[in-house]
């Protein structure tokens, strides 16, 4: 009994370790530069570690359970999609952030006649920049009239919507990892049962290794946005760029080096 709690113990803190793995924190880092609380981006590793641990669970179980097998092919698509997902984060968080990093061609027109400048800011989790002075005719736009105001006046109802797309990333992630961690785990435990309860505590843990990630990547952002907006269009470029570059890595690793698309998988 006390080797079996030995184990479980060690099985949440390697799940804790696991959610440190370079694919998951580019993933969620690309994800929480959108985030300005601690409260939402835990929000987020919670989310990502729910979606990891129920692709771990049915897959593994069924592994263990029910001797299904994984063949290479497939086994190497789905890492594959991991390096395509993170590609799209990061196209996602480039998308509009040359309009944050410049300012537009005629703001120095305007502030040279009517002190109106340019600088990003932003209306809850919406970052944006114009021409604007500090009157109150002069903001172009009120508050509530931007794209991410009228999504959550349309989706708001819904309830956690925004939380879609780390719960997506966490269920490709799972399925990328589930068979080797099933068979990892097949022949360190030979009971099957013991061998699931293993992989729900090692969801556990890899959920509370996500969540304090994402809030120890959260805290200095919030710290650096709250003291300038400029910091917020930077780290979604830095972010958006290692996402890409790491994808890119990945896909060519996963479908050259190891055969997915030339030679035999392996």
């Amino acid at each position: 009994m006390n080797s079996l709690l030995a184990v479980l113990a060690l099985g949440f803190f390697l799940g804790m370790r696991h959610a440190a793995d370079p694919d998951h924190v580019i993933a969620v880092t690309a994800i929480v530069t959108r985030h300005r609380s601690a409260r939402g981006a835990a929000a987020v590793g919670v989310v990502w570690g729910l979606g990891h641990t129920l692709t771990i669970l049915v897959v593994g179980a069924g592994i263990i359970l029910f001797s299904w097998v994984i063949p290479p092919r497939l086994g190497l698509s789905m890492e594959f999609a991991v390096g395509i997902m993170l590609i799209l984060l990061g196209l996602a968080n480039l998308k509009g952030i040359g309009r944050l990093l410049h300012r537009p061609e005629h703001a120095s027109a305007m502030e040279a006649s009517e002190h109106v400048h340019s600088h990003a800011h932003r209306h809850g989790d919406y970052v944006h920049t114009h021409p604007h002075g500090h009157r109150p005719d002069a903001h172009p736009h009120a508050p509530e009239e931007t794209p991410l105001a009228r999504l959550d006046h349309r989706l708001g109802g819904i309830g956690l919507y925004r939380l879609a797309r780390p719960l997506v990333v966490g269920i490709v992630h799972g399925l990328a990892g589930s068979a080797a961690v099933a068979l990892l785990v097949m022949t360190a435990i030979g009971n099957p049962k013991w061998a699931v309860l293993y992989l729900f505590i090692f969801g556990l843990g890899t959920i509370l290794g996500m969540m304090m990630i994402t809030v120890a990547m959260a805290l200095p952002m919030i710290y650096g946005t709250r003291r300038s907006d400029v910091w917020v269009p930077r780290l979604r470029l830095a972010s958006g760029l290692i996402s890409i570059a790491f994808g890119c890595w990945l896909a060519y690793r996963i479908g050259v080096v190891h055969g997915l698309f030339l030679g035999t998988p392996n």
